[in-house]
């Protein structure tokens, strides 16, 4: 799985993962970061998620990456914001009222490229990578957030019965990843409707990252 099959499934509009709405476990559970209005949040792999509206309404700042440019671009156009752009460090970054969002490869986006960040909201970023690169991404998340607090969901679910993404996360995996940089706290666990794509009984999960 590399940057051509992400940009691909945006071309063609295989995006069934993103939601018309913000996502119902972040508006339900978002307030236990204890984060204060103003406070900058980083949301991974954010494709065009209305998630983003959704914390610039409540008075977050917001940073993201994101591989598809069709993606940010899209996002854009939904929000009525009209981005400066500006090339940094090889990669670009769309900026715009409370909002900068870098286009490229996350692998690529340095701590100090990406500046301040209060909490990380993990909703699609973890359960998008392949087991062989979760490991990466992790160390990376927490390299260039200064081990920010973070609200993560993950799935769980037999994944011989279906191909990801997202792909199934055990919570054993999700302690190996942070629980040598957190206090893990397992916030809610919730049975998927009608199933994962309707072909695999799951569960989604929501945790509280917090150092201790």
């Amino acid at each position: 799985m590399d940057a051509r099959y992400w940009r691909q499934r945006w071309e063609k509009k295989e995006i069934g993962f993103h939601e018309s709405k913000a996502n119902p476990l972040l508006v339900t559970h978002f307030h236990v970061l204890s984060l204060a209005k103003g406070r900058r949040v980083f949301v991974p792999l954010c494709g065009k998620t209305l998630d983003i509206s959704w914390l610039l309404s409540r008075g977050y700042r917001v940073a993201g990456a994101e591989l598809s440019q069709l993606a940010i671009e899209q996002l854009f156009i939904e929000l009525g914001m009209q981005p400066d752009i500006e090339s940094v460090a090889g990669i670009e970054r769309w900026s715009a009222n409370n909002l900068d969002l870098f286009v490229g490869d996350i692998f690529t986006v340095s701590r100090l490229m990406l500046g301040q960040v209060d909490a990380v909201y993990d909703r699609a970023a973890l359960v998008a990578l392949p087991e062989d690169m979760r490991k990466r991404y992790a160390a990376h998340l927490l390299e260039i957030t200064r081990k920010a607090p973070q609200l993560l969901i993950s799935y769980e679910y037999d994944q011989s019965l279906m191909e990801g993404p997202p792909f199934s996360v055990s919570n054993e995996e999700v302690r190996r990843h942070y629980a040598s940089t957190y206090a893990l706290t397992l916030v809610a666990g919730t049975e998927v409707q009608g199933g994962l794509k309707g072909k695999a009984p799951a569960k989604e999960n929501v945790w509280l990252l917090k150092r201790p």
